[in-house]
C-alpha cells in the first residue's frame, strides 16, 4: 500500500511588528552623509574651544552641544547676559576659524561654576635647598636633584 505524502507546511513567516517606529531610525540612513561632512568641523569646535573662541569668551562659557546650526553654551547668569550681546562678534569668529558658515546662533543654559577645559598653572613656590650632608660628586648632585623635585611637588 502506497502511503500518502503529507503537503509541506508553509515555513512560518517571522511576525511583523506594527508598532511605532522612531523617525531616528527612518531618517539616519538618508541624513548620515550629511553628517559625516559636518562633524569633523563640530568635533574641532568642540574639543578647540579655547583656540577658537579665545580666552575672554573661553574663559566665560564652555560648549556643552552643536546642532542643526544652534551652539548650546554654559555660563553663568550674568556672563550670558554679555555673551548675548557679543554673540555677532562671537558668531563670526567662531565660523572664521571654522572656514564655513555652521554657527548661525547661540543658545545659553545656566550652570553656576564654569569647568575650565584647561587646569590652572600650579603655583610656583620657593623649594628649600638641599640638606648640607649630602655627599660630593655626582651622586651628592643626584640626591640633591631628587630632593629637589620630591619638595616641588604640592
Amino acid at each position: 500500500m502506497a502511503r500518502s505524502r503529507k503537503p509541506d507546511l508553509p515555513v512560518a513567516e517571522l511576525p511583523r511588528n506594527y508598532a511605532a517606529r522612531g523617525i531616528a531610525g527612518l531618517l539616519a540612513p538618508l541624513v548620515r552623509p550629511a553628517f559625516r561632512r559636518r562633524a569633523p568641523a563640530a568635533a574641532s569646535l568642540l574639543a578647540d574651544w579655547d583656540s577658537i573662541a579665545g580666552p575672554e569668551f573661553a574663559a566665560r562659557a564652555a560648549p556643552v552641544k552643536f546642532a542643526g546650526g544652534t551652539l548650546t553654551l554654559a555660563c553663568t547668569g550674568p556672563a550670558a547676559m554679555e555673551l548675548q550681546l557679543l554673540s555677532p562678534l562671537l558668531i563670526s569668529r567662531l565660523n572664521t576659524s571654522l572656514g564655513q558658515q555652521m554657527v548661525e546662533r547661540l543658545r545659553f543654559v545656566r550652570q553656576s561654576p564654569i569647568i575650565l577645559t584647561t587646569p590652572p598653572p600650579p603655583s610656583r613656590r620657593p623649594t628649600p635647598p638641599p640638606p648640607a650632608d649630602l655627599p660630593d660628586g655626582p651622586l651628592g648632585e643626584a640626591l640633591a636633584k631628587l630632593y629637589q623635585g620630591l619638595k616641588s611637588r604640592p
